[in-house]
């Protein structure tokens, strides 16, 4: 009998044994055959300032606000497992003690009084987007944990929550809803703070602060009294957290420099994160400006802003336009990269590789008289002439004729060699070989590469790469001229005189204005910064009135002005640099001479309508007609279909109140009463 006993329990014994191991090895196989989703969870792009915080943040492709981890509160991450998953540490992925408490809690009370979910399960949950109402939910995330718990370890489970744990709306992860609630980074949370964070992803859609705002603070005071109750947290410090208010609205997403980080974003794949140099504190002032600029003037009118360091390339600023999501002003449009027409911003160029060739000096006396060049008789801004005047005069003056007549002994593509050379990209109407123009700003450039071009001339005629993107700044190959030509130029534009009520002598600056007043620039330099200024409208119409001198200066040292640092002085002259009067200068320098041409004075005979031409169809846009005529007698009298419409004119470029549409025939008299006509056709 007894033998028969104890066969009986060796053999039940080995029956246990061998059901536990098939249980054991059953349960292994389910777990070990569990399907894993994706373990790659896509974040947003992410553009950084240089100070590590963001520019401005990308949601995912379906529109959720989730962001790669950073720092977190320690103290955060203490509270959050000791609220949700107390054993965290301890279990394979399922915690049978607490699925033990629950099942006993809910026989004993009739209901569900507490959860067994693990950090682990939800984040399996998370993973497959599943439910968690229904039996079959429970056990596939239960399966999915404990196959987690053998791929991942414990700290890359609960990277995985931070990432996912949905916080209200389209917030997940817990850097994105810190920064959604907080307007800060988690790495420093309040207790309060830490608590909301904890409780929202229990019920996100219920308890978002800025629709539920009781909902919310009960949530919240109810994490603070249950750590506070576990000796989590002091009860004092869970008193004065629950005194804290709940914050009642969904802040904004860092969105600086939203034209370049658009740019930059769309250079990288999704989720990268974008270092860059800016500024942060000057890229608010920048854009603060630039709002400013815009608010007096037409609707369409636009400003672009470039700020750089010229000793190390590192653009600190960029603003593309006055207001990215104005789309009367085609806010989208990133004007520091469009190509416009540069205006009187080039002469600069031109007067240094003149004095680098020895065709000039500041003193040099030449000629601002009328003259031809083949057929094209340029004129002065202001339509009037000068005579004779040293070079420095006809630079400071910004004067047409003498800067064309030393584009003439240069060769234009002299021009073109040394801006490109900067690294600046040209583009010449319909790709023509360059003409004298070029130096009038016949050409098209960027804001980008003309403040490029500056901050060559700034660093003495070495060439600069400006760049946002950091480590991608530094020293070009090459040089556009030798630094005595350079500082000369400097020299001058150092003593323009700026704008009222702005300090003299500060900066070297220069400004334009495009053809039919298009375009308004100002750029210039100290020694350690260079920026550019572009005012205008984004599609290239007239803009009645618009100067450089006085849209763009002002802008251009109100810019410098926020620049913030002690200013940094401009270069002392380098020892070869001649300094002497013109009459010290060695004969050939007096005056200028040009290699292969002679003034040809244009004689001034009847008046002659230069723009519109005969026959020509216009579209006025409802801004008028501008109109320009080449010599004659001022003063001088339109008339429109032979009625007057402007009397006393004493100007050669003017703009007539006509619209359109329809045929005018216009005619132009002078105060001998020559005349000349054209025949137009207007439209709206």
């Amino acid at each position: 009998m007894t033998l028969r006993l104890r066969a009986a329990g060796f053999f039940a014994a080995a029956l246990l044994l061998t059901t536990a191991a098939g249980l054991r090895d059953g349960l292994d196989r389910w777990v070990s055959t569990a399907p894993l989703p994706p373990l790659a969870v896509e974040v947003g792009t992410e553009v950084l300032a240089r100070d590590g915080t963001i520019l401005r943040a990308f949601p995912v492709a379906d529109g959720r606000w989730r962001l790669a981890p950073g720092p977190v509160d320690p103290a955060y991450l203490d509270d959050l497992v000791a609220y949700e998953d107390g054993r965290f540490y301890r279990h394979s992925g399922v915690d049978g003690f607490a699925v033990l408490r629950a099942g006993v809690q809910m026989l004993w009370n009739g209901h569900v009084v507490s959860g067994a979910s693990t950090l682990t399960m939800q984040v399996a949950r998370l993973l497959e987007d599943g439910t968690t109402g229904r039996l079959d939910g429970k056990l596939r995330q239960a399966r999915l944990a404990l196959a987690l718990e053998r791929h991942l370890t414990k700290p890359q489970i609960l990277d995985l929550y931070l990432r996912l744990a949905p916080f209200g709306g389209n917030v997940e992860g817990v850097r994105a809803a810190s920064l959604a609630w907080f307007g800060k980074e988690p790495r420093r949370l309040s207790p309060a703070e830490a608590a909301l964070l904890i409780a929202l992803p229990q019920s996100p859609g219920s308890r978002r602060p800025d629709r539920f705002p009781k909902a919310a603070k009960a949530a919240r005071d109810r994490v603070l009294d249950r750590l506070a109750a576990e000796g989590a947290l002091e009860a004092d410090a869970a008193r004065a957290a629950k005194a804290e208010p709940i914050p009642t609205r969904r802040r904004d997403f860092p969105a600086l420099a939203p034209h370049l980080t658009e740019r930059l974003s769309a250079a990288k794949p999704r989720g990268a994160r974008i270092e860059t140099t800016i500024e942060p504190s000057l890229q608010r002032a920048a854009e603060a400006l630039a709002a400013r600029a815009v608010s007096g003037q037409a609707g369409q009118v636009s400003v672009a802003l470039l700020v750089a360091d010229h000793r190390t390339g590192e653009i600190l600023a960029s603003v593309g336009g006055a207001a990215w999501t104005d789309a009367k002003r085609a806010g989208f449009v990133d004007l520091t990269q469009a190509l416009r027409s540069p205006g009187s911003t080039l002469k600069p160029f031109v007067y240094a590789l003149a004095f680098d060739d020895g065709l000039a000096h500041p003193e040099t006396l030449i000629e601002d008289r009328p003259v031809a060049f083949g057929p094209w008789r340029p004129q002065n801004f202001d339509r009037s002439f000068r005579g004779t005047l040293p070079v420095r005069q006809a630079l400071s003056l910004s004067l047409n004729i003498p800067v064309v007549s030393l584009t003439e002994a240069l060769g234009p593509e002299r021009l073109l060699a040394a801006l490109r050379k900067a690294g600046a990209k040209v583009l010449l109407p319909n790709d023509a070989p360059p003409g004298l123009a070029v130096s009038l700003g016949g050409l098209g450039i960027s804001l980008q590469d003309l403040v490029q071009a500056y901050a060559a001339l700034a660093r003495l005629g070495h060439p600069l790469r400006l760049s946002a993107e950091a480590g991608k700044a530094g020293p070009r190959d090459g040089q556009l001229f030798g630094p005595v030509a350079a500082w000369q130029v400097t020299d001058i534009l150092s003593r323009i005189p700026p704008p009222p009520g702005a300090a003299p002598n500060r900066i070297a600056f220069k400004t334009g204005t495009s053809y039919g007043h298009r375009d308004a620039l100002a750029v210039g330099f100290d020694g350690a910064h260079v920026a550019g200024v572009w005012m205008g409208r984004a599609d290239g119409t007239p803009v009645p009135g618009a100067f450089g001198g006085e849209l763009a200066a002002p802008v251009l040292f109100e810019l410098f002005d926020r620049i913030g640092e002690t200013r940094a002085p401009l270069p002392p002259p380098p020892p070869a640099t001649l300094i002497l009067p013109n009459a010290r200068l060695p004969q050939p320098l007096q005056r200028f001479r040009p290699r292969d041409a002679a003034f040809s004075v244009v004689v001034e005979g009847a008046p002659e309508v230069t723009f519109p031409p005969e026959g020509a169809e216009i579209e006025t846009a409802g801004q008028g007609l501008t109109v320009k005529l080449r010599g004659g007698q001022p003063p001088f009298t339109w008339l429109a279909n032979g009625a007057p419409l402007l009397v006393g004119s004493r100007t050669r470029e003017t703009m007539l109140a006509l619209t359109g549409p329809g045929f005018v025939s216009l005619t132009v008299l002078d105060a001998q009463g020559r005349s000349d006509h054209r025949q137009i056709m207007l439209k709206p």
